[in-house]
């Protein structure tokens, strides 16, 4: 059964793997030319720049990833809330392409780490304080949706 997360629409009907091997990759042919300033421009007034979108990115890789990696070796983990405008307070001085390097570095590192599991490890439970019991096949689809989200907002700039 397929699950759904606040990204389900975005992912459609596409395999998460595939679309996690495929999405940095996209957005690296988008934004991998750009100038510094480029980096600068916001989605729209009051919006976050590329670069805070890239940085974004990069953090729920990381975070993510972490949960999918805890849920593997802690029996009964339970994950903690992710603020992102809290997050991304403390990220304001890392450049866009830094960000961009971090955010396909990590996604990277996920998608091995995913292509790695068997259905057992992919059905293991995750507690979460706002979506109740997840797994880490709700986690891969959640990140295969948030990646395909952003891009979109990306193709924009």
């Amino acid at each position: 059964m397929t699950p759904t997360t606040p990204y389900s629409a975005d992912l459609g009907d596409r395999d998460p793997l595939a679309a996690l091997r495929e999405t940095p990759a996209r957005i690296q042919a988008i934004a991998g030319g750009w100038a510094p300033q480029q980096f600068e421009r916001p989605l729209a007034p009051g919006k976050w720049t590329a670069r805070q979108i890239l940085v974004h990115l990069a953090q729920c890789e990381l975070a993510f990833g972490n949960r999918a990696r805890m849920a593997l070796v802690t029996p009964g983990y339970a994950a903690q809330n992710m603020d992102q405008d809290a997050w991304m307070g403390r990220e304001g001085r890392l450049s866009g392409a830094d960000a961009l390097a971090a955010f396909v570095a990590l996604a990277r590192m996920n998608v091995v780490l995913f292509e790695s599991l068997s259905a057992d490890d992919r059905a293991i439970a995750i507690g979460h304080p706002e979506y109740g019991a997840i797994t880490i096949d709700w986690v891969m689809h959640q990140m295969a949706g948030h990646q395909i989200h952003h891009l979109s907002q990306l193709e924009t700039f």
